[in-house]
């Protein structure tokens, strides 16, 4: 076989490609989780590509592709093939759960914020000496964390949220904010005992 041979046998003509997609989109229809896995070796790689140039965080991009897919299994009776392709439709929600990362970030940023530049409760205002600095002292432990355990845990300690209202205000799954939540108390420990010593 010459090398011009070898080239073109290993494009996939365009009629093949498009019914391949079409098994997919079929597939994904009805459910079958072997054509889920099928979309997801596909476009997964795509969707991750996507979510790290936008957000600059590989493990921000990997919360945003595991949401993408979740999204796309959950609302796969919302793929209309007439409206486009399935790529296309993938890219559409990747976009969206981008947007989202994008305003769960802003919103934690502005969380973290105030709480660094004293926007306490009232009741602090007139604590005693030992609480004021024992606050500053988590504020300041908080922003040493990675930015996600940071957010969780500045939800769960400044707004009272229970681990699945953060899920469902951030957006992100509950398993992720349950480990976020383990590993940021558990280095937030690290860090004050550090401080302590």
């Amino acid at each position: 076989m010459t090398t011009q041979t070898r080239s073109t046998t290993a494009l996939v003509p365009p009629v093949e490609e498009t019914r391949y997609e079409e098994e997919l989109a079929r597939g994904l229809a009805a459910a079958d989780e072997e054509a889920f896995a099928a979309i997801y070796r596909r476009w997964g790689s795509l969707v991750h590509t996507m979510a790290t140039r936008s957000l600059g965080d590989t493990h921000e991009a990997d919360d945003v592709t595991q949401q993408v897919f979740i999204g796309a299994w959950r609302g796969r009776n919302g793929f209309r093939p007439d409206r486009g392709a399935l790529g296309a439709w993938l890219v559409g929600i990747t976009r969206r759960k981008i947007i989202d990362a994008l305003a769960a970030r802003t919103r934690r940023l502005s969380l973290v914020d105030s709480a660094a530049h004293g926007a306490a409760p009232a009741a602090t205002a007139a604590a005693a000496p030992d609480d004021v600095l024992d606050r500053v002292l988590l504020v300041e432990a908080l922003s040493r964390l990675p930015r996600a355990q940071r957010e969780v845990l500045c939800l769960a300690f400044f707004e009272d949220l229970t681990q699945a209202q953060i899920a469902e205000r951030t957006g992100v799954p509950l398993g992720t904010v349950k480990s976020h939540a383990r590993r940021g108390l558990h280095r937030l420990r690290m860090v004050i005992e550090q401080d302590h010593v």
